[in-house]
């Protein structure tokens, strides 16, 4: 089973994936509660936007938030399996890559979504912070099936 480092850079991923999940993963992502600790933040701000009452951490809002990690719930039957239970966020990203077994294919394919569920996840949450806009997380999941197609077509013509 390989790191989680070696399991970010995912060629039919767009750069700017792979360097937030990077950094999502060493918890340099400027989440509410990482504000806080840097003093940009008083502790009266840093309730989750999803405004769910709890405090805005990089586990809360990827692993447990009953909002946008809610989208873990929606994307593990689409792919036909089930029982990855948020722990760590490594352990989640390594379990979620490795979960059908060794082989690449599907290794690659699990990382391709893994990697575009956060990055829809963060996305989603900085649209309901500056824009005060939120999708259903069906549109979410549907955004999920929409630019996985889009990232695997993009660099194989021949996909169907």
């Amino acid at each position: 089973m390989g790191t989680s480092d070696d399991l970010i850079w995912h060629k039919q991923v767009p750069l700017k994936v792979s360097i937030l999940a990077w950094r999502l993963l060493r918890d340099r992502l400027p989440t509410k509660y990482n504000l806080l600790n840097r003093d940009v933040l008083s502790s009266e701000a840093t309730i989750c936007s999803a405004v769910c009452g709890q405090a805005e951490t990089t586990s809360h809002l990827f692993l447990h938030c009953n909002t946008y990690a809610y989208l873990w719930q929606l994307v593990q039957p689409w792919l036909g399996f089930s029982g990855v239970d948020p722990q760590s966020l490594h352990a989640h990203f390594l379990r979620f890559t490795h979960y059908l077994g060794g082989m690449k294919a599907c290794r690659c394919f699990l990382q391709l979504l893994w990697l575009l569920c956060v990055w829809l996840i963060w996305h989603e949450r900085n649209n309901k912070l500056f824009n005060n806009s939120q999708l259903s997380i069906s549109e979410l999941m549907d955004k999920v099936k929409f630019h996985s197609y889009w990232w695997l077509k993009a660099n194989n013509t021949t996909f169907v």
